[in-house]
């Protein structure tokens, strides 16, 4: 199958797997949040069917089965797939390197929206690894084949331990949103940049965030053209988000965890200190992975839901985020005209 394939058979796909009982699609109700220290409405979807969300019944597995179990969790993303969560395969070739890449295209089985879907690696590799260039030809080709089929989406990543990400097995997201994008997208498009082609920051955002601005819409690029005009960029982001983590004396441990936010228009890039965000007064848990930093958290209850705008979306992020450091790291980059 190719991108437009894929992303014209979802609709059909979902609404069979949703009838065969393998996808759950849990109702839900946006509340929107203007904070004034982000300076852009944010959304908040409440979901309280989560709390309910089904486990696997172990205690009827016996104990010996339940023991392998334990020693060697299965992974969701290893093949035989169930049949009405697989959309499709799809394969891209580096001429380049002589290499192939292949991928599964899955329906996320927990949606709170329609049409989630998973872009997966078919052979394992790390979640705690960066984007290859191929993947980012895939990502913006999927999203390319979307706005042809009068569709907007957004594809987003979970790159390390502490970036909300859910399974070790390499998989990028995929989520429909509106004609104007999320609410990052709406605040990286009203920045006037001094210099393009660099990596700017959002300044009026209270934590760090590295974003680079895409050229107009490439339809007829090659694979290698894709590439060329993507990879280096994300290098980039890469560079400034190790670049803040080293100026953080009190970073945790091992390889930097980092959210990835990509459009036709924008890749951002959010370096991570934390997975979740514990509110003081209630010592609520509120777990934060990409869609948080696109603008998009999620309440579990009416509880958490009043929590999250007590506490301020702002604060939340920043908790979970890193102190900015833009002044220090300017040089090179694209400047945002105040």
């Amino acid at each position: 199958m190719d991108p437009f394939d894929i992303v014209s058979a979802l609709p059909d796909k979902f609404k069979a797997a949703q009838q065969s009982g393998e996808l759950l699609l849990f109702p839900s109700e946006i509340h929107d949040d203007h904070d004034e220290e982000i300076g852009v409405g944010f959304q908040v979807r409440l979901c309280t069917a989560l709390q309910k969300k089904p486990v696997e019944r172990t205690d009827l597995i016996p104990q010996e089965e339940r023991e392998n179990i334990a020693s060697a969790p299965k992974d969701p993303f290893d093949p035989p797939y169930v049949p009405q969560l697989y959309v499709g395969d799809l394969s891209l070739e580096d001429t380049e390197y002589g290499t192939k890449s292949d991928y599964v295209v899955l329906l996320n089985k927990f949606c709170v929206v329609p049409h989630h879907f998973l872009l997966v690696t078919k052979e394992f590799r790390s979640q705690s690894s960066p984007l290859l260039p191929q993947e980012l030809v895939q990502i913006y080709m999927l999203l390319l084949a979307a706005r042809q089929a009068n569709t907007h989406y957004i594809a987003f990543y979970n790159c390390g331990k502490n970036s909300g990400a859910s399974q070790p097995h390499k998989h990028i997201q995929f989520i429909e949103v509106g004609s104007d994008g999320p609410p990052i997208e709406k605040l990286a498009r009203k920045a006037t940049l001094e210099v393009a082609g660099k990596p700017f920051a959002i300044s009026s955002l209270p934590y760090a965030n590295h974003v680079f601005r895409l050229p107009p819409l490439l339809f007829n690029s090659t694979p290698a053209e894709l590439s060329q005009a993507l990879f280096p960029p994300f290098l980039s982001l890469l560079d400034l988000v190790v670049s803040t983590v080293r100026h953080d004396p009190n970073y945790p441990t091992g390889s930097p965890s980092y959210n990835v936010i990509l459009s036709l228009e924008h890749i951002h890039m959010i370096p991570r200190r934390h997975e979740a965000y514990t509110i003081e007064k209630t010592q609520e848990r509120i777990s934060v992975n990409s869609l948080g930093f696109a603008g998009m958290l999620l309440a579990k209850s009416e509880a958490e839901l009043k929590s999250i705008k007590e506490e301020g979306i702002g604060k939340i992020l920043r908790g979970v985020g890193l102190e900015s450091v833009h002044e220090l790291q300017v040089a090179g980059t694209a400047l945002e005209v105040p």
